[in-house]
């Protein structure tokens, strides 16, 4: 082989060799600007998830978390007073069940004020709520607690039918107002068991 023939196929050789690195290298760029791509997508995609709110709210959500669980606080408090006060098996019952049912629900909708970063409610209601929590007056507490037997059974179902009502009345509002799915849930498991609850209480006053 001539010199001209050697230099030749060394420039080929090399030129060759060159084009092919340059390829890896692109090769290689274009990878891993791809995963990187991939990689940004996924964590922008993640912290946007992780931003995300547990569950869309309004304004109507939070007061109806709010009003209600002074509500319900205030029907726990009607309920506790039965035990002792009256002998009659169904009140005994009825208010046991509104026990069971409410005190969780206060618990549930304390939770979602605090998710939502809303004031949650604290301790029972004053009596001084008046007309703003029906069946809740203070002198109507009042002659609640002095009342015996079948006068108690008399005052309390007539008062916690009163308070069902209001308890109903605000649900309806969640029901139109608000956009959480979960309390518009409970507004309406709200609204199912104590108008339930307003036609057991019906009935027993007839037997009073």
């Amino acid at each position: 082989m001539t010199r001209k023939n050697l230099v030749g196929t060394a420039l080929a050789v090399l030129t060759t060799g060159l084009v092919l690195t340059a390829c890896g290298s692109g090769s290689d760029t274009g990878s891993g600007g791809h995963d990187m791509g991939s990689m940004t997508g996924t964590t922008s995609a993640t912290s946007t998830a992780a931003a995300a709110p547990s569950g869309e709210h309004n304004d109507a959500d939070i007061t109806f978390a709010q009003g209600m669980i002074p509500h319900h606080q205030g029907a726990l408090e009607m309920a506790e007073l039965a035990e002792g006060r009256t002998s009659n098996a169904k009140v005994l019952d009825l208010a046991s069940r509104i026990e069971k049912a409410q005190d969780p629900e206060i618990k549930t909708m304390t939770d979602w004020l605090k998710a939502w970063g809303a004031e949650a409610p604290t301790g029972m209601p004053g009596m001084d709520h008046g007309t703003s929590m029906p069946g809740m007056g203070t002198e109507e507490m009042d002659m609640l607690k002095q009342a015996k037997d079948a006068g108690f059974d008399k005052m309390f179902l007539e008062m916690m039918i009163e308070h069902h009502q209001g308890a109903i009345d605000m649900s309806n509002t969640e029901l139109q107002q608000g956009s959480n799915a979960d309390a518009k849930k409970l507004a309406q498991d709200i609204i199912d068991a104590q108008q339930k609850e307003i036609t057991e209480m019906q009935d027993l006053l007839k037997t009073i």
